[in-house]
């Protein structure tokens, strides 16, 4: 597998290994000795998976408070998103800094969401699956999150008009949100 470490300290894109003849193709998406060797140790203990109908989805920007955090794992299984993580550990050098990058069933790339981070994306072609794990199980009374459009952030989405969940809409802005990472 091959890591690319992103701009924001802990984050990183995984690309794995992939073995295509004319049937297909095969790959590892995780394999815990693997990824140990590469000095990712996080306890992965759920799956969750998402289907979005139609391109313009947007889902985020979430995460959770500590002490019920999550390091997420995201890939595509379908599809192609925009993948946003914005750096929201207060004593950090990015802290309020964000990075994007697209994540696709034709990639394969997965992205790793540490703790600390919020985390969104937009869908960018209809009928789009996206398969993350999780290390920590969800925990409603920790579940924040930003707003997708606020300007201190300027995040630069490929959708003005995004097709977006109740909650999503009311999410605060960066300023205002509730936060407790170091």
């Amino acid at each position: 597998m091959n890591i690319i470490r992103l701009s924001l300290k802990d984050a990183l894109v995984i690309e794995p290994k992939v073995h295509g003849d004319i049937r297909g193709f095969f790959m590892e998406s995780y394999n815990d000795s693997l990824f140990k060797q590469q000095g990712i140790t996080y306890n992965f203990i759920q799956d969750n998976q998402s289907l979005s109908a139609e391109a313009g989805v947007m889902r985020g920007l979430h995460y959770q408070l500590n002490p019920k955090a999550q390091t997420k794992l995201i890939r595509v299984l379908t599809g192609a998103i925009y993948d946003v993580i914005v750096d929201i550990r207060k004593s950090s050098p990015t802290f309020g800094q964000w990075v994007g990058v697209i994540l696709s069933e034709h990639n394969k790339r997965q992205l790793l969401v540490p703790k600390g981070f919020a985390h969104g994306f937009c869908t960018l072609v209809p009928n789009t699956q996206v398969l993350y794990k999780v290390d920590e199980y969800y925990s409603p009374e920790n579940d924040r999150g930003i707003l997708w459009n606020d300007p201190a952030l300027g995040i630069d989405w490929p959708t003005s008009n995004p097709t977006l969940s109740d909650k999503d809409q009311r999410h605060p802005l960066l300023k205002d949100a509730e936060m407790n990472f170091d």
